[in-house]
């Protein structure tokens, strides 16, 4: 496999040998909300309870004019049913609506689909429908289950947009932290047939048109070329995602990385960093940045001032809304 080369290396590894470790119990905070979002859950430890079903976490309320639909199955990883939910307009509008799929995060082995930012009821009012998906965690199967899981629910949704009345040509995604992680994942592999899965709706595209990266950690080779990096450890979040520590598995490693796939064939992303993130450090965004846009690909960073690992920041809440009416509907809203 050719990876891509870093001048940072050595930074890297320090910053996430340190950095990452602090991922144990880190969750996504909401973003750049009007509200703050709901608190996210804690990964157990090993010899923890499961997380609690999805049942006992309070939902957010609804708008009067808007309907979530929950738990819409989207697919099967191995045995396990695999759901999403979707928030739309309880009137549909005429014209067929773009999409914004969230992807939560939490270590990924921990979160909830119902932590849908509240963001997303801004979106819908502005003609877009929204999913929140779920993924297995890797205390279930260790990756590339994540990323099959996450084309997959992006292969359903092509494959019943008549349904939902929506555009299966704008299909953009959104996440954070091991969410952001995912959705960067989903921006660079639409070629990468080996991470589709078989979870269903083989005939559909997993192709994305956008995507909104939170603080999302991009490159694990660092990890891999330092034995002795703490992060590498087996209670690590890294190594329970690649299922051993990234020194010996340097390929699964790669693969996991979205560094890796970068090309001209990306789809624009937009990526959101605090510079005092303390668990997934800015030099990961920079990096993956810098890549990107060597590549040619319409990047943009934006970087939060004096912001740690999750912000609320009204500016940064106009900055994504206005990127996904930019890329999925073809213009930015005009100002209010």
């Amino acid at each position: 496999m050719n990876l891509p080369k870093s001048h940072r290396r050595s930074r890297l590894t320090w910053c996430l040998a340190a950095a990452l470790a602090l991922l144990v119990g880190m969750g996504v905070r909401a973003a750049i909300a009007e509200e703050a979002a709901p608190a996210a859950k804690a990964e157990p430890g090993p010899n923890a309870a499961k997380p609690a079903p999805e049942k006992a976490r309070q939902p957010r309320p609804i708008p009067d004019d808007m309907e979530l639909l929950r738990d819409v199955e989207y697919g099967k990883g191995g045995q396990t049913s695999l759901k999403l939910d979707i928030l739309r307009l309880k009137k549909t509008p005429d014209q067929p609506m773009p999409v914004v799929a969230w992807i939560h995060g939490g270590a990924w082995s921990a979160g909830s689909k119902s932590q849908m930012p509240p963001q997303c009821q801004t979106l819908v009012r502005q003609g877009f429908l929204c999913v929140s998906v779920e993924y297995r965690f890797s205390q279930e199967a260790i990756f590339p289950a994540q990323i099959e899981d996450c084309k997959c629910a992006i292969r359903y949704l092509r494959a019943h947009a008549k349904e939902y009345r929506i555009d299966p040509d704008h299909i953009g995604v959104w996440g954070g932290s091991a969410g952001g992680h995912l959705v960067a994942l989903l921006g660079v592999t639409a070629s990468a047939k080996d991470l589709e899965g078989k979870g269903g709706w083989e005939n559909e595209s997993s192709r994305v048109q956008a995507v909104v990266d939170f603080f999302g950690p991009a490159d694990f080779v660092v990890l891999a070329k330092d034995p002795n990096a703490p992060q590498g450890g087996m209670g690590s979040p890294v190594a329970k995602l690649l299922g051993g520590k990234p020194s010996e598995k340097p390929e699964l490693a790669a693969q996991a990385s979205p560094i890796t796939y970068v090309s001209k064939d990306a789809a624009p992303i937009l990526i959101c960093h605090g510079d005092k993130d303390p668990t997934v450090p800015l030099v990961q965004s920079e990096t993956f940045y810098e890549a990107l846009k060597k590549a040619g690909v319409d990047a943009t960073l934006y970087v939060v001032k004096d912001a740690g690992h999750g912000f609320n920041s009204p500016e940064v809440n106009t900055v994504v809304i206005e990127f996904f009416q930019k890329h999925l509907k073809g213009a930015a809203p005009a100002a209010k």
